[in-house]
């Protein structure tokens, strides 16, 4: 795959999505491109928030590097970053010069509604995937679901630290799975 197309496709996703990236990149990779399942994405994505850094930006290395080596990861991380820099730059300004006026604070305002609510369908389109999966023993599935209002629980109402929460629920997820099994 063409570096560039990498670069553009990434360019795009960080700009359509200022400030809530992943719900347009699950549209991106899953549905439009077809360049990760469901699964996959899912996968990139646990992966990528257990490492340092911008979950977004990780996930990019990793498809950049899948379709076309470093070369490629390079190319996704530049996409994902040079827009949104020339952005922030930008909106520094503007907020210098109209950050004051209360019709913009409260334009500031819906957009994080917004971009919350489109974080929200993301997770209700992966769970619906996760949930899906017909070989799945429902027991595991209840299983799962229990870790996931957990992890809502522990993160969202809470406020727990994201890494105290993986240490809390990984062991019991992991040790779950293994004693569950899945349907072979």
């Amino acid at each position: 795959m063409p570096l560039s197309t990498i670069f553009l496709v990434f360019s795009k996703l960080a700009l359509m999505g200022f400030g809530g990236v992943m719900p347009f990149a699950y549209r991106a990779l899953v549905e439009q491109h077809k360049w990760l399942t469901a699964e996959e994405f899912a996968k990139y994505l646990a992966t990528s928030q257990m490492l340092p850094g911008p979950t977004i930006c990780n996930v990019a290395l990793m498809v950049g590097n899948r379709y076309a080596g470093t070369g490629g990861a390079l190319a996704a991380l530049a996409g994902m970053v040079a827009g949104p820099f020339l952005v922030v730059i930008a909106l520094g300004m503007v907020y210098q010069r109209f950050g004051e006026i209360e019709m913009f604070r409260h334009a500031i305002r819906g957009m994080a509604a917004v971009a919350a609510g489109l974080i929200l369908a993301t997770a209700v389109k992966m769970a619906k995937s996760m949930f899906a999966k017909a070989d799945w023993r429902e027991h595991r599935t209840q299983l799962q679901a229990a870790l996931l209002v957990l992890a809502f629980i522990g993160l969202g109402l809470l406020q727990w630290q994201l890494a105290l929460v993986f240490c809390l629920l990984a062991p019991l997820g992991t040790g779950a799975t293994y004693l569950v099994g899945e349907k072979k």
